[in-house]
């Protein structure tokens, strides 16, 4: 059976131009778009990556792509990424990885946000089979746990502990994470904006009216699915 990451992957390659500085997120259809641009040599030698994620940066460097960090860029000309699932707005839950700070500043920095993957992650709204996740300052956690519960009456924040060592998950910012179990989602328009107003909440997983299109391998082969006109800033 054929990888459908794969295809969603090889398609993304037509996007990218050389000479372009393109980024990108984590994942495995991330890894195998990767891959791809390898073989590509006129691509391969003249694009500039960034990536939000440690295990592709160790990947491109393994690769001998020319690579610089996201601070040393202020901009890109594209952002491939994965997600957990999104919507037909484009909207997107990005809640596995607990880099989407990361990510998400990539994203704010690209002039063309591109989500990547298989058909599965393509939902007519999103579902609360993943959580919405928070990057919060150590300092503020029991505040911001006692806020959520506030605010949200309804909804599970638990802090993210780690599978692999005793303890919280600690992200690459020194921070640690929440994940907000919804029983059923706010109005995202304004979802963003009540979790960051709470004091000690670094940013969220919910990538809201950020992408501008998506490539998915499903069933019916490739779809480019673009954002609604309506809804571009």
């Amino acid at each position: 059976m054929e990888d459908l990451k794969q295809v969603a992957a090889k398609a993304a390659l037509d996007y990218i131009k050389p000479g372009n500085t393109i980024g990108l997120g984590a994942g495995s259809t991330i890894a195998h778009l990767v891959n791809y641009l390898k073989t590509e040599e006129t691509l391969f030698k003249s694009i500039t990556t960034v990536t939000s994620s440690f295990n592709t940066q160790q990947l491109l460097q393994e690769h001998g792509f020319n690579t610089k960090q996201p601070g040393d860029v202020s901009r890109l000309d594209i952002y491939f990424d994965g997600c957990d699932q999104f919507d037909h707005q484009l909207n997107a839950l990005k809640s596995g990885g607990g880099i989407h700070t990361r990510e998400k500043l990539l994203a704010a920095m690209a002039d063309k946000f591109i989500l990547i993957g298989d058909g599965s992650k393509y939902v007519a709204q999103l579902y609360t089979t993943f959580p919405v996740v928070i990057e919060v300052i150590p300092e503020a956690v029991p505040f911001v746990l006692k806020q959520l519960k506030k605010i949200f009456s309804l909804a599970n924040p638990v802090i993210r502990l780690s599978n692999k060592k005793d303890g919280a998950v600690i992200t690459e910012n020194g921070n640690m994470l929440v994940d907000i179990w919804f029983r059923s989602f706010p109005p995202l328009d304004s979802l963003n904006y009540r979790l960051k107003d709470i004091p000690g909440i670094l940013e969220t997983s919910l990538f809201y009216n950020m992408a501008h299109a998506a490539i998915i391998a499903g069933k019916k082969g490739v779809e480019i699915i673009q954002k609604d006109p309506a809804y571009l800033i």
